[in-house]
């Protein structure tokens, strides 16, 4: 018999394998449904955040030391040489899926908790998931300008994913140890 307070690692190693096991699928595909999402007008307002993400990513770019800049969902990243790498964030690289992930995760982790814990743990996970989907783009920035595409592409792909699943899982632990405790989880 599973303790409630395992619910939301069940939940994301659930939603994990599933991601996982169309990952082949989802990255071969990735290309036609973004541009298909795109001329039907469905990722219009994902697509909405990529600037403010981007911005977000230079700021990040710019406090380790490395010279970027964002115009709208472009962005340029500089090598130590001068060389530039351009960059487009889309609507399906902003993160939407890891929040889906997480908001799945809360809805069966938080029953029971009281209202302040409830609070503690979505701002807490919510901020944590922004900032793990902007690391991730930046690794994506750094790949790219320094190593080429194709290791920005397999990171982004793959290694990115596997970052989400990490850290929901550190968040869930730390929430559980820290936040919610024995008596706060259901």
């Amino acid at each position: 018999m599973t303790h409630r307070e395992d619910l939301p690692q069940i939940t994301v190693l659930v939603a994990c394998c599933l991601i996982l096991v169309a990952l082949p699928f989802v990255t071969t595909y990735n290309d036609l449904l973004t541009a298909g999402a795109m001329r039907l007008g469905v990722a219009g307002p994902l697509q909405s955040v990529s600037p403010i993400e981007a911005r977000m990513v230079v700021a990040l770019l710019q406090i380790l030391g490395l010279h970027a800049a964002a115009a709208g969902s472009q962005l340029v990243v500089w090598d130590a040489g001068g060389r530039a790498t351009n960059l487009f964030i889309s609507w399906n690289c902003i993160g939407w899926q890891s929040l889906v992930l997480l908001g799945a995760s809360l809805a069966v982790g938080l029953r029971g908790a009281s209202t302040e814990a409830r609070v503690q743990v979505f701002v807490i996970g919510l901020l944590g998931t922004v900032l793990v989907n902007l690391v991730r783009v930046a690794i994506v920035c750094v790949l790219a300008a320094v190593a080429g595409q194709t290791p920005a592409l397999i990171f982004h792909d793959y290694a990115g994913t596997l970052m989400t699943v990490i850290w929901l899982f550190a968040f869930w632990f730390a929430s559980q140890r820290w936040i919610l405790g024995p008596g706060e989880s259901g």
